[in-house]
């Protein structure tokens, strides 16, 4: 008889359950929704992040509104004061360069007939903003997270092995049919921007002609930043062909899913 030691593999760690606990508040003219995953989604310090992610969103709508008539933005525009806070400026220079990057498909600015040229920063506030808001939760140990905001996503997780398996899967609605999922998009860290004006109509304008685009369909970008995603997402809604080429030379890590 010949005896031997047989190998054994130890057995993988079970990986952890995580349960999953949400928050929804209304700011900056829409639902913001907090998703998170953890093994004990009632910490204190992950209500703590969650919290910081909508007081750093309530705090964007107080300098950068453009409804706000108290806003440092407005206040700036209409002479009130000389002096507001950094993110005005900061803003306006990623304004600069999404118009540039997208050869003038994204504009903050426009000029209505008849009247002085507007600064109007929306397009691009709301993905800065969450992606913003989004690095409150990026220091939260053992998470992931996922932020939903009008429409457009953004997923992470914190440090730590915990959170590092989870995978969003993002729905993208058929424009051409409400309530429908057209595609879906797995994700464990980027974002998600779609535009469109199935849900809120002509509110995308195409700079080159000052009219609202208003043809059937949708534009959406995955990739690394959300600010990033919703400023293609809009510039290909308002050309898809010439956003596509675009996209691609400049900026390969972003893709483009048109519906």
């Amino acid at each position: 008889m010949i005896t031997a030691e047989i190998p054994v593999t130890p057995a993988a760690p079970t990986p952890p359950v995580l349960a999953r606990r949400a928050w929804v508040e209304h700011v900056m003219g829409t639902a913001v929704s907090v998703h998170v995953r953890a093994v004990e989604p009632t910490r204190p310090d992950i209500e703590a992040g969650v919290q910081r992610v909508f007081a750093h969103l309530r705090r964007v709508d107080r300098v950068l509104s453009t409804w706000r008539s108290d806003s440092d933005l407005l206040r700036l525009q209409h002479g009130e004061v000389d002096e507001v806070h950094a993110w005005v400026a900061d803003v306006t220079e990623l304004c600069l360069e999404a118009e540039e990057r997208t050869d003038g498909l994204f504009a903050a600015w426009r000029a209505r007939r008849g009247e002085r040229t507007v600064f109007d920063p929306t397009g691009l506030v709301k993905g800065w903003a969450v992606a913003g808001a989004a690095a409150h939760l990026d220091v939260v140990p053992e998470i992931a997270y996922s932020i939903g905001a009008g429409g457009d996503v953004v997923v992470g997780a914190g440090p730590g092995p915990g959170a590092a398996a989870p995978v969003w899967r993002i729905g993208l609605e058929d424009p051409r049919r409400p309530g429908t999922v057209a595609q879906v998009v797995s994700l464990r860290r980027g974002a998600v921007a779609t535009s469109g004006a199935a849900q809120r109509g002509g509110h995308v304008l195409d700079p080159r002609r000052g009219t609202p685009v208003t043809r059937p369909g949708s534009a959406s970008v995955v990739g690394p930043d959300l600010l990033w995603a919703d400023v293609w997402a809009t510039a290909a809604f308002v050309d898809p062909e010439r956003a596509a080429g675009l996209l691609a030379e400049r900026d390969p890590e972003y893709r483009l899913h048109a519906l």
